[in-house]
């Protein structure tokens, strides 16, 4: 019969290991909180950067952009990111078997800063491309990140506190993209003249990384499978894990070692927020605190999870968080088309953004991204943390290009052709114009005879 552990038992484990503490702090900050900041840091910034483009064609040009280019060119530089991501998840399944987790930790550091400097001058020399170029780099920085951070607090920790460290990396990413939205405000950096500075922020979280993570030792898993060293294994392992016995931990890595031996013959909310809360009919004032919120939730929520996940155990976790999550966009679809027919309606989509949210950060999000780097053995780690990555950046590139030419809501038929007429055939604009003028006219008769 097993018993359960109390939750101030697997806090007491963690408070005697304060090297780890200090680990998890330290890949964190300079790891999955670098990702949740570049996911939600473009929202609050992206007047200013659309200006910038602009002002960049009249410059070069004498061209003044029509809403349509400067919607292709602003979800490009959007979803640069990821595109950056895929290559850097590309890379990390190598980078980790050769040289370890925490040195391609502090390798990617570089990248991270020069997208930072990038970024920091774009403004200042008037060219919209070093965003995109800073964008893609931040991308590569964090699909190294993915692999990197969670495979490496994950071997770092004892067998019986990997299930709450392994919430560590989601937690990070949270407060990540909830400081993407604090700083983002107008109070803080989300002015005229700051904005750079904010999409630069990146920057003094890989120097901090850089400057701490040397002093913390390898990953103890890294040491005495990939390059053989029992006595760098122990001394890791004795550091890290202050006062908890070790020894057992060695034997259980030597027989995977003998195993392996023998059979040698692994976001629409944050990206585009102030859209999504912009349809769900929140007042334009009301944006960037309605996504703070969003902001603020996550972090909470990963809490809860960092201290249940031990007791409630994982497919409990992600059965619940997907039913909370199918629910509250069934719910959700529902105020949506009820949104003009009250005026409250708008906040309860809102709060239900809020409940998807919560649903997400404190279940799946905790739970899934671990389970490459506790389901599989030492060679297969960094393949499947790999694959797991190559899907995610995929799936946010995908949305991220596409979601601005979705929003077509309320348009009817031809006026979603005239459209596509006027961006392709120029010389038409005004046929094109005159046919949406007759379909607005049309509109009015119908209402009109409906108000008779």
């Amino acid at each position: 019969m097993t018993t359960t552990r109390p939750k101030t038992q697997y806090l007491s484990l963690l408070v005697d290991s304060p090297i780890l503490i200090a680990a998890i702090f330290v890949t964190g900050i300079g790891g999955t909180f670098q990702y949740g900041f570049c996911v939600s840091v473009m929202n609050s910034p992206s007047a200013f950067i659309k200006e910038l483009v602009n002002q960049t064609c009249l410059q070069r040009y004498s061209v003044s952009l029509d809403q349509w280019q400067l919607a292709l060119i602003w979800s490009f530089t959007v979803s640069t990111y990821c595109i950056g991501g895929l290559a850097g998840s590309l890379v990390s399944g190598q980078l980790i078997s050769k040289f370890g987790s925490k040195q391609t930790l502090l390798f990617r550091n570089f990248v991270a800063i020069i997208g930072a400097v990038l970024m920091l001058l774009s403004q200042r020399a008037m060219t919209f491309e070093m965003i995109i170029v800073g964008r893609f780099l931040y991308g590569i920085n964090s699909g190294v990140n993915l692999a990197a951070d969670t495979m490496h607090v994950i071997e770092c920790a004892p067998k019986n506190l990997r299930g709450m460290v392994g919430v560590t990396p989601a937690t990070f990413l949270s407060l990540g993209k909830f400081s993407g939205q604090l700083l983002g405000i107008s109070e803080l950096l989300g002015t005229r003249e700051r904005w750079p500075w904010l999409l630069a922020f990146n920057g003094i979280a890989a120097l901090l990384q850089l400057a701490t993570l040397s002093f913390l030792p390898e990953s103890p898993s890294f040491l005495l499978l990939n390059r053989g060293d029992h006595l760098a294994c122990e001394k890791a392992l004795r550091k890290l894990w202050g006062k908890i016995d070790y020894s057992g931990a060695v034997e259980e890595m030597l027989v995977e070692k003998a195993a392996l031996q023998s059979l040698s013959g692994v976001s629409s909310v944050h990206f585009y927020s102030f859209d999504v809360f912009r349809e769900a009919g929140i007042p334009e004032h009301h944006l960037r605190y309605a996504n703070m919120g969003i902001g603020l939730c996550e972090p909470a929520t990963s809490a809860v999870c960092f201290m249940i996940v031990e007791n409630t155990g994982k497919k409990v976790l992600l059965l619940r968080g997907f039913m909370g999550m199918s629910a509250t966009l069934i719910l959700l679809t529902v105020t949506l088309n009820l949104q003009s027919q009250f005026s409250w309606v708008p906040y309860c989509s809102m709060v239900l953004i809020f409940l998807f949210v919560f649903f997400f950060a404190g279940r799946p999000a905790g739970v899934s991204a671990r389970l490459p780097s506790e389901m599989l053995t030492q060679s297969f780690k960094s393949a499947g943390n790999t694959l797991a990555c190559i899907i995610i950046w995929t799936l946010m590139f995908l949305m991220g290009i596409l979601f601005p030419f979705l929003v077509t809501k309320n348009l009817t038929a031809l006026k979603i052709a005239v459209e596509f007429q006027r961006m392709h055939c120029k010389s038409g604009g005004e046929r094109s114009q005159s046919k949406l003028s007759a379909e607005q006219k049309l509109d009015g008769n119908r209402t009109d005879d409906t108000k008779l």
